[in-house]
């Protein structure tokens, strides 16, 4: 058994399986623990920041249940790695969260002929499917090709409700015991998808398009979802560079998209326009000067940089490269982080 991703998703599926006694648990997540994954990532506590995730799992698992073999790989998983992490696999888990990852698990699986639950969740919704199960449909015979890049953001970026992720990580387990115990019927062939919010669940037919029949190798996926070109072509700024931009006294636009709690917490003095009122108010960002946008990590604001260029045809923004982290680790160590 691997379970690829040991943070939302992969809490609930690692703590059920184990419980459940599944024979052997491959582990790989090359993330640390930090203090933003604490809601939703329930194996982990104040105790474990820092520390790698799938290290820290396993040594949680082990003492729920020391009969189990488990094996760690606190690597990522790659093009170039991917079969041979998921070769000795009977059933592969995808707790990932990101559509290079999911793509590139989908295939390898396809190629090694192996079964796939697909979890996924954001904001309010979760989703849960079989693939490759009896030479079922696939994840590419759901999405055939990738959404473009930005325009679906991940857990950290757009936000989750903590609680979806145990309820979708346990659907996910319970596909996996149905599977290697025989009862019941899997989800193949079908995708549910979860209404946290108003509690309902609609499950819709996935039709085999025979998409299986594309997939010869590994390829880029990076390049595959876009991720590639969009890293080429965004314009971004170091803090050094914003550094010398604010004590030069520049005329330039300096806008913070963080959420107002985090702004309370640590600014750089720059105007707060959320991500999600961005585009309600794109007429107060200029396109006569310089603009730097900037988040905590330089995710949010590369996605509203690109969303901006695309969709209102931007030329003059900037992103801050690592954020407000960045400028706390190399500019002002002073400065609260959360």
């Amino acid at each position: 058994m691997a379970v690829v991703g040991a943070g939302g998703l992969g809490s609930p599926v690692l703590l059920y399986l184990a419980a459940a006694g599944v024979g052997k648990l491959k582990v790989i997540d090359h993330d640390v623990v930090n203090e933003s994954n604490l809601q939703r990532q329930i194996l982990f506590n104040t105790e474990d920041l820092g520390k790698k995730k799938s290290a820290v799992a396993i040594s949680k698992l082990h003492q729920l249940n020391p009969n189990l073999y488990f094996q760690e790989a606190p690597i990522q998983i790659q093009s170039g790695n991917a079969l041979e992490l998921l070769a000795d696999a009977d059933v592969v888990v995808d707790c990932s969260d990101n559509f290079p990852a999911r793509y590139l698990i989908n295939d390898a699986c396809v190629l090694l002929n192996k079964v796939l639950i697909y979890g996924s969740v954001f904001r309010y919704e979760g989703q849960v499917s079989v693939f490759n199960y009896k030479s079922g449909p696939n994840y590419r015979d759901l999405y055939p090709v990738p959404p473009s890049p930005g325009a679906v953001l991940d857990c950290e970026q757009g936000g989750v409700l903590g609680a979806l992720c145990g309820i979708v990580g346990s659907l996910q387990a319970n596909e996996v015991i149905k599977i290697i115990t025989g009862i019941g019927e899997p989800l193949s062939g079908k995708l549910l998808i979860f209404d946290s919010a108003n509690a309902e669940t609609t499950v819709i037919t996935i039709s085999n398009q025979n998409q299986r029949e594309k997939i010869k190798n590994l390829i880029d996926y990076d390049e595959f979802c876009g991720l590639t070109q969009t890293k080429k072509i965004m314009k971004e700024v170091t803090v050094q560079e914003l550094k010398k931009l604010l004590d030069s006294k520049t005329d330039f636009q300096f806008i913070d998209v963080r959420e107002p709690h985090e702004y309370d917490i640590c600014n750089l003095g720059a105007e707060l326009i959320p991500q999600a009122e961005i585009p309600h108010n794109v007429d107060k960002i200029s396109k006569d000067k310089q603009v730097v946008i900037h988040c905590r990590s330089g995710s949010r604001s590369g996605n509203m940089v690109q969303w901006l260029e695309k969709n209102h045809g931007f030329t003059n923004l900037y992103n801050l490269k690592g954020g407000i982290l960045a400028w706390a680790k190399e500019i002002d160590p002073t400065m609260p982080t959360y």
